[in-house]
């Protein structure tokens, strides 16, 4: 395992973006995205568009978005309808008469009602801000883990292209070993060739060489394999890459730590999230406050009822009864009284409905006096959570600052090697150079040959290594001030 394999292992374990991480169920046609070229752009679209960990950031952000709806929602008054109808027997109140009859009853009530919340300490207005901030905070949450995948599809497809790299360079060497064989197999069979170890020992280095070409075309398969299990779309063994997605003319990267990291402060997306959610915190704080104050409310309704019991009366006749005696003078009379006779009916549904109609409103005042201690409680909870907050924005800078010194520090030893390679790559070909004309010449050995070659070939592997190491560290620094955001669709 070269050093850029253990560099991307491990910046995939420190942004948590692993191909298993990955895994979400797409379309059948998602594999049409991926066409005979691959540019690193398409890569970076196909990743945040199937990455489980965006996915999940997008729903939290949905989830919030409903949230600050909801607190918005609550500046609304409340509006309810009760409907009841019901069937009873046995003794019960007349709705028209306010007399118990025992007798059986269709009745129903009917009623609508609004409240709404003139004052309650603000809690409302307080709430809409929490919800708002931290909206906003699960808005930069989804930018960040896009910002993370983005870095870790930037390291895939740059171990692709050094992985082909370092697979040309051994096809190279092992076809300058291959000519050599060549040349000692032909003065072999002449009887020329002075000493057979020379040519044995070619032999073995040629072997050595194919067996190194095998592991670096595994290699390359697998690091292709592993983008597209990070694109999580079938792999296709014939897809092409832009080998010119990086700027190979490495020069050294000039920004100093510190105006990197005060770069970073504005631009990471973690950062605001983190004092976003301070501030949604805050504001959490101040709606438990609000309990303590009274809640003033304007109410209304309106009601009616119906009942088969209420009846009207329509006058029919008039008829005369004796109602008793009087005496005048000793004579009796007979008293008569007139009485007027009705007939009833049931009062039709709707003709209840509009009579019976009755209508309220006003203003209610709700004065907290002592309800468990539950809001000097909740105040108290909101104001640890605050601290808990206010601890995780400072880390969260100061983890910040830490991999932002790290991460320069790894660019500046990946640097100072990449021009110690050129060097030594530059000294060993040069050497080698001179020593296969000798060899050529007949006037030294394989050994001495093959450990010039060897040194060679080991330093242009070296360098080329080195090449793309130095790269991902400035594509590291580059992420932490917010360069990368141009790959982000």
């Amino acid at each position: 395992m070269n050093k850029l394999s253990r560099l991307f292992l491990g910046v995939a374990v420190l942004f948590s973006v692993t191909g298993s991480q990955a895994q979400v169920t797409i379309g059948a046609d998602t594999a049409d995205q991926v066409g005979s070229t691959l540019s690193l752009q398409q890569a970076v679209a196909i990743a945040i568009r199937h990455n489980l960990l965006v996915n999940q950031a997008d729903i939290q952000m949905q989830v919030g978005k409903v949230n600050y709806n909801q607190a918005w929602d609550y500046m609304l008054p409340t509006l309810n309808a009760q409907l009841s109808q019901g069937f009873s027997s046995g003794r019960n109140l007349n709705q028209s008469t306010y007399q118990y009859i025992n007798t059986s009853q269709f009745a129903g009530n009917y009623g609508i009602n609004t409240n709404l919340t003139l004052f309650n300490g603000l809690q409302v207005q307080n709430g809409i801000k929490q919800y708002g901030f931290a909206y906003d905070a699960s808005k930069m949450d989804l930018q960040q883990q896009k910002y993370a995948i983005t870095l870790n599809v930037l390291l895939a497809y740059l171990q692709i292209l050094s992985n082909r790299d370092l697979l040309v360079i051994a096809k190279e060497q092992a076809s300058v070993d291959s000519v050599q064989v060549a040349r000692l197999d032909t003065l072999n069979a002449a009887g020329a060739l002075l000493l057979l170890s020379n040519f044995t020992d070619l032999k073995g280095q040629y072997a050595g060489d194919l067996a190194n070409i095998a592991q670096l075309t595994n290699n390359l398969e697998a690091s292709k394999i592993n983008l597209f299990n990070m694109l999580n779309v079938p792999y296709r063994r014939d897809v092409e890459y832009d080998h010119s997605a990086f700027t190979m003319d490495i020069s050294e990267y000039n920004n100093d730590p510190d105006s990197m990291y005060r770069r970073s402060l504005e631009t990471m997306p973690s950062i605001k999230a983190a004092q976003l959610r301070v501030n949604s915190y805050q504001k959490a704080l101040l709606v438990a406050k609000g309990a303590y104050y009274p809640t003033l409310s304007f109410f209304g309704s309106i009601n009616s009822n119906y009942s088969n019991q209420n009846l009207t009366g329509v006058p029919s006749n008039i008829t005369s009864d004796s109602i008793g005696y009087v005496n005048v003078t000793g004579t009796r009379y007979t008293t008569y009284a007139d009485h007027q006779q009705f007939s009833y009916s049931k009062i039709p549904f709707f003709d209840q409905v509009k009579n019976n109609r009755n209508q309220q409103f006003g203003l209610q005042l709700s004065i907290p006096i002592l309800n468990y201690l539950q809001v000097r409680n909740r105040v108290k909870t909101a104001r640890l959570n605050l601290r808990n907050q206010e601890l995780v924005n400072n880390n969260t800078r100061l983890v910040l600052q830490q991999n932002v010194e790290t991460a320069y520090q790894n660019m500046i030893a990946s640097y100072k090697q990449y021009k110690s390679y050129i060097d030594q790559a530059a000294a060993y070909s040069e050497s080698f150079r001179t020593t296969e004309i000798r060899f050529n010449e007949g006037v030294i050995n394989a050994d001495i040959y093959l450990l010039a070659k060897n040194k060679a070939d080991a330093a242009n592997t070296n360098l080329a290594a080195a090449k793309y190491t130095y790269i991902f560290r400035t594509k590291v620094l580059d992420y932490y001030q917010g360069k990368l955001s141009l790959l982000v669709p």
